[in-house]
């Protein structure tokens, strides 16, 4: 009888999260330095900073970015286990490294049950939020609209 072997569904995330767990602290650092930020092109590396919603610890990860005014737009295709969207959520106020310095902002989510983005929002926002919204209808597609409060 032949044996099988693979991941239970139990160790599949302990496995994926090791993974990104490796791939960002290589990652990180020079994605904080500057190294892939989006500047000349929309589109590069930022680091983003949530505070852990059960451990209050700061964390950092390297996520792919557009810019979008003042404002920077991220997705996840794993929006149900994405960390960095969960401590968003719970959250908001957060801060990204972008060009090698530090940017304030708070985390408008767009996801499937998330809360309606409000009319408190400024209006690039609204826009924004309301181009995202078709899309964050698919399986596991969450943004995060990263309002920049700084003037930095």
């Amino acid at each position: 009888m032949a044996k099988t072997t693979g991941t239970t569904s139990a160790e599949a995330p302990s496995l994926e999260s090791a993974f990104f767990r490796s791939l960002n602290a290589i990652v990180e650092p020079a994605v904080r330095a500057g190294l892939g930020s989006p500047g000349i092109l929309p589109a590069g590396l930022i680091v983003l900073e949530t505070r852990g919603r059960v451990s209050g610890i700061q964390q950092r990860v390297p996520l792919l970015a557009t810019l979008a005014g003042p404002h920077v737009v991220v997705s996840t295709l794993r929006a149900d286990r994405s960390q960095w969207l969960r401590n968003a959520r719970a959250t908001p106020d957060v801060q990204y490294w972008l060009l090698g310095r530090p940017h304030s902002a708070r985390a408008v989510i767009i996801m499937p049950g998330g809360a309606p983005v409000g009319d408190e929002l400024p209006h690039d926002v609204r826009c924004i939020a309301d181009a995202l919204q078709p899309w964050a209808l698919a399986p596991g597609v969450a943004f995060a609209i990263l309002v920049t409060q700084d003037a930095s």
